[in-house]
């Protein structure tokens, strides 16, 4: 089966985790999947992730992060997608809640979260939000 937005399904999979108290949750495996897994890890988002072999593509397992039972994630929004792409100059780069949440850049130089673009001084497509 095909997905016509694995972003969107990726961002889906851990809200729905979220909402359910879950420990961990599966994502099909990707390059792209596994680059804004590494943004959410390092940012505190998920405690963490591992590649399981399982079948011709593989998944996820990536392990949700809770504090005093509430999850650390307290949204995701999916900003571009297939049917409108949004892309933004290094200068426009947003600011998610004023710093505190991050957005998800894909730029030439990869999949970077928005505070390393600026660092870098790129611009690209604006993926998604978390806060």
């Amino acid at each position: 089966m095909s997905l016509s937005d694995p972003i969107g399904n990726l961002l889906t999979v851990i809200r729905n985790g979220m909402r359910a108290q879950k420990e961990t949750v599966d994502i099909p495996a990707s390059k792209l999947n596994g680059r804004i897994l590494e943004i959410f890890k390092t940012d505190g988002y998920v405690d963490d992730f591992q590649a399981m072999k399982n079948n011709v593509q593989g998944s996820f397992k990536v392990y949700l992060r809770y504090q005093n039972k509430k999850p650390a994630i307290m949204g995701l929004k999916r900003i571009s997608r297939p049917g409108l792409r949004i892309y933004k100059k290094n200068d426009e780069l947003p600011r998610v809640l004023n710093g505190m949440g991050t957005a998800v850049i894909s730029t030439s130089m990869g999949v970077v979260s928005d505070r390393e673009a600026r660092k870098l001084k790129l611009g690209g497509e604006v993926l998604c939000y978390i806060w």
